[in-house]
């Protein structure tokens, strides 16, 4: 596959949460009540909307970000970094009430996670925040959105997108409902299997329930439907019915942020095009994602397009 985007031609906007990760490691997740003793502790920048920001734009993808931080030394720490990478922070407001939010995160050595997140200024992105970023939203190829910001501020940053002409994608992470005008507002829904289980009403635990939960959640009205399987792979559903891509080999040491990776990677060749149809869009986000699983933390594990291009060549 060739990826050669021309910067100057797309632009995404994450709509979504802005979190430093404080993340604990351990031989294994913890049973309820119990204590482990842990071997490492770091911190990093994280929260899905700034995850995805970043990954797409490593990817290539010319990105702004859309959210809240508080007025506070995280704050700070996380637009510096989002600078860093080329991303547009002017539409990042400061919170003076709450403080920015952070995400607690056990990490196995098997590389599965648990994750607990305390949502801060999140929870002060407003409706009028989107709409002061209508221009920059109508100006847009892509609107990219999750669901730790409120809800309603989603919905309205999507509806207002769809009325603009701007194609949307809905990660629905964390898992919660959604309202039907969500679902047929959108061109991308993204969900992991609790989340498509609990979209569809369907139960997910494995390729072929996967399939007929991505077909009813299809119906619903998102044009395009990604159900992840995280080691078993994808499912991917449309008009033309649905397909499963086998996941890419990969020695995961740490899943933080590996779906994020896959989001922003996708959402950088559908915005960018990079001489790819969808299947190809899928595929490069999992090279994206197989890559991250092998590396530490969230944004520091997420690769540049050349590391994506590399991996990519044996698809």
């Amino acid at each position: 596959m060739s990826a050669t985007p021309d910067d100057t031609a797309a632009l995404i906007v994450v709509v979504g949460s802005l979190n430093i990760d404080l993340v604990v490691r351990a031989p294994r997740l913890p049973l309820p009540g119990e204590t482990l003793s842990g071997d490492g502790f770091a911190q990093h920048e994280g929260g899905k909307g700034g995850n995805q920001a970043v990954a797409a734009a490593r990817c290539g993808a010319r990105v702004a970000m859309l959210g809240r931080v508080g007025d506070d030394a995280h704050g700070e720490r996380l637009l510096r970094a989002l600078r860093g990478d080329g991303i547009d922070c002017s539409a990042v407001g400061h919170d003076t009430r709450l403080p920015t939010g952070v995400a607690a995160i056990t990490v196995a050595h098997s590389g599965e996670n648990s994750i607990v997140v305390v949502p801060g200024a999140n929870r002060g992105l407003l409706p009028s925040h989107i709409d002061a970023s209508a221009a920059l939203i109508a100006g847009a190829k892509l609107l990219v959105a999750q669901l730790e910001s409120p809800l309603v501020t989603v919905a309205h940053a999507l509806a207002l997108a769809r009325r603009a002409g701007v194609a949307t994608l809905l990660n629905a992470a964390p898992a919660t409902s959604l309202p039907a005008e969500v679902l047929q507002s959108l061109d991308w829904l993204v969900v992991n299997q609790i989340e498509a289980q609990l979209l569809s009403g369907m139960t997910v635990h494995d390729q072929p329930s996967a399939s007929a939960a991505a077909q009813a959640l299809h119906a619903m009205g998102p044009r395009q439907v990604v159900v992840t399987l995280g080691a078993g792979g994808l499912v991917h559903a449309d008009l033309g019915g649905t397909r499963h891509f086998p996941a890419l080999p990969a020695q995961a040491i740490d899943s933080t942020g590996a779906g994020d990776t896959f989001v922003g990677g996708l959402a950088a060749c559908l915005a960018l095009g990079m001489g790819m149809g969808i299947d190809d869009a899928l595929r490069w986000g999992q090279a994206a994602a197989a890559i991250a699983v092998e590396r530490h933390g969230a944004q520091p594990s997420m690769p540049t397009r050349a590391e994506v291009q590399a991996r990519a060549q044996g698809m």
